[in-house]
């Protein structure tokens, strides 16, 4: 009887084996073949490349010369990716080309949509190599398909958290312009508030005002809330806290322009009126600083 741990030169057991082992070909070979393809047909398929993307009308906002100059960076990092498995370059090239195009507003869509055309020129290519010979194609695309998969979600990836970080930008520098500290007199600052405040802005609002107190050497701040129409319980919170935080730096703050829609509230919430100096418009508010500071307003006829 034979024994089942050495079965006989074309048994059942090899035949089912043998076939396996042939077709079973290293990822890392087949990817080897798939870079050489693509550095020896560099030239004709980024052109294709290029093409298709003046047919997709995207990156409109560019050149021809500058969408041919990134489809060349761009094909040259995709096919290292593909050559080493690292994403680490291709990342950082993602990052540097979202903060040179997102200026020129290219859009999300775009970027995504190059990426995919470049899959598909390649695919098409594959394709067309390996036409005679389907096995060694499947190989090839599951081998391929998964890193450009990776790539594609990478360089999308990079684009859209560099355009969140532009936003944030964009959005933190229009508080800035919304809530601006201004000096008019040495130790004294105006603070004009217009528009809706939000917890987020009132809390931006606060940083800046102290770090103004701080910088400034600031005795007296006017806050004028006249542009503010409305103030709900936890922004009215905020403001009492604001003026508190203000004390303890040493600068005293007048408030002026309140709504009585923003008095109501401040009644509601129980501020301590006592603790807040209240103005009925800037002028007076400014005159009543200036006289805090020791400063004396006369009219003109009068100084002179």
């Amino acid at each position: 009887m034979q024994s089942d741990k050495n079965p006989p030169r074309g048994s059942v057991a090899q035949k089912t084996r043998t076939p396996d082992l042939a077709r079973t070909e290293p990822k890392i070979e087949l990817l080897r073949e798939l870079v050489a393809h693509l550095r020896q047909n560099r030239t004709l398929l980024r052109e294709e490349w290029v093409a298709r993307i003046a047919e997709a009308q995207l990156l409109t906002a560019m050149t021809q010369e500058e969408i041919f100059a990134e489809a060349t960076s761009v094909y040259d990092s995709y096919v290292a990716a593909l050559e080493t498995g690292t994403f680490e370059a291709l990342q950082a090239y993602a990052r540097n080309l979202s903060e040179r195009i997102i200026p020129r507003g290219v859009e999300t869509h775009e970027v995504v949509g190059i990426v995919l055309l470049l899959r598909d020129v390649l695919a098409r290519s594959l394709f067309a190599k390996y036409q005679t010979d389907f096995e060694k194609l499947n190989r090839i695309l599951d081998a391929y398909e998964p890193a450009a998969n990776r790539i594609a979600n990478t360089v999308a990836v990079g684009f859209v958290q560099e355009r969140e970080r532009v936003i944030r930008q964009q959005q933190e520098a229009i508080r800035e312009l919304s809530t601006p500290v201004l000096q008019v007199r040495e130790r004294l600052l105006i603070l004009p508030i217009i528009g809706v405040i939000d917890p987020q802005r009132a809390r931006q609002l606060t940083e800046q005002l102290l770090r103004g107190i701080r910088t400034n050497r600031a005795k007296v701040v006017v806050i004028d809330i006249t542009g503010v129409a409305a103030m709900d319980v936890t922004v009215a919170n905020h403001l009492v806290q604001t003026v508190e935080a203000s004390r303890l730096l040493g600068a005293t703050v007048i408030v002026t322009g309140l709504s009585p829609e923003i008095a109501q509230t401040l009644v509601t919430i129980g501020v301590e009126l006592g603790k807040m100096n209240t103005v009925g418009d800037l002028q007076g508010g400014i005159e009543q600083a200036e006289r805090l500071l020791g400063y004396k307003v006369s009219p003109q006829s009068e100084a002179r």
